[in-house]
């Protein structure tokens, strides 16, 4: 849009990611959920921390990786996370600005720290995520820069944060913002085991008008809906979201808007070495795609490159030159 500073402004937790390899006797030995995700206290974060093997630590937060990702593509991108003024908050904030992503949110003295998520990965490329938030679910609607919002094309919320009080209040002033400004709101449902306890406030949300494009992957999407299948969560929900779009690992992805369903094969990938990120890059790609006027195949193809990119490495940020992978 060309009234717009930024393409894309994301809210969502400010984490850096922390990557080791591991094993499945790991995993069963500390009781950690297989390819899914659990929130930690800082102390079982400090725990687990010391026991895991060599490890990697890159800035990360669903949001912010597509905001990385987005950025990586050519795309003009913002971020809103709260992170405190510490050694990892500092980390965080240092790799946002190197990739080209605005990056202004005050830090808090803390404690809490900032938030680390412990990544575990299995040989097959699979990650478990242990997440201790921390600082980013301090986040309140006072430290919003509503001009921000009003300058960004889209909003792009995070659902990890939809669920402590104070970041939803933020969110749903955010919201507000850029509705208000004619702008549009995306949002992502994040991981299947946060929507149980969050289903209602979610349903709310949808069917109150406030998301103008969902992206989920089918699990969740039944998950949410109750429905048998992502085909029919679509089209339960097809009357208050305008625009869906489900992943589906390797069998591909679909999008449907106004009664038009397109689905895509997953691009491919000599190896698959760590999931972690891949949904967030697709995000990435399908975002900065749509936001240059490309069709929903189009879009959710330069999703899937960027999504087959990131899922060919250790950590959630590309390292190809997505720009050369892309066409849009």
């Amino acid at each position: 849009m060309s009234d717009t500073r930024f393409d894309i402004l994301a809210m969502g937790d400010a984490m850096v990611d922390v990557i080791a390899p591991a094993s499945e006797e790991f995993l069963a030995e500390h009781k950690l959920p297989r390819g899914s995700m659990q929130l930690l206290s800082p102390e079982a974060a400090d725990k687990l921390y010391d026991a895991m093997g060599v490890a990697e630590e890159h800035s990360g937060g669903s949001a912010a990786n597509t905001m990385a990702g987005v950025a990586a593509m050519g795309g003009k991108v913002a971020f809103i996370g709260q992170v405190a003024d510490d050694q990892f908050g500092r980390i965080f904030r240092h790799d946002l600005h190197a990739l080209g992503v605005h990056f202004d949110t005050p830090p808090i003295p803390g404690p809490p720290p900032t938030g680390r998520c412990l990544i575990l990965v299995t040989p097959d490329g699979q990650r478990t995520m242990n997440t201790a938030p921390g600082a980013s679910h301090e986040l309140v609607a006072s430290q919003l820069d509503p001009q921000l919002i009003r300058d960004s094309a889209v909003l792009y919320l995070e659902g990890y944060l939809f669920g402590p009080e104070k970041p939803r209040a933020a969110m749903m002033e955010a919201i507000d913002i850029a509705h208000g400004a004619n702008r549009k709101v995306a949002f992502t449902l994040s991981e299947s085991v946060c929507i149980a306890e969050r289903r209602d406030p979610f349903i709310d949300m949808i069917q109150g008008g406030g998301v103008d494009l969902l992206f989920c992957n089918g699990e969740e999407a039944r998950v949410l809906t109750g429905a048998p299948s992502a085909e029919a969560a679509m089209a339960q929900l097809g009357d208050h979201v305008p625009l869906m779009v489900v992943t589906d690992g390797p069998n591909g992805a679909m999008a449907a808007t106004s009664g038009e369903t397109v689905r895509i094969d997953a691009a491919p990938v000599d190896k698959v070495v760590d999931t972690t990120g891949a949904g967030d890059l697709f995000a990435a790609g399908f975002l900065f795609a749509h936001c240059r006027g490309a069709g929903l195949e189009k879009s959710l193809q330069t999703g899937a490159i960027a999504a087959a990119e990131v899922i060919s490495h250790y950590g959630a940020r590309p390292e190809a030159d997505l720009k050369e992978l892309i066409s849009v």
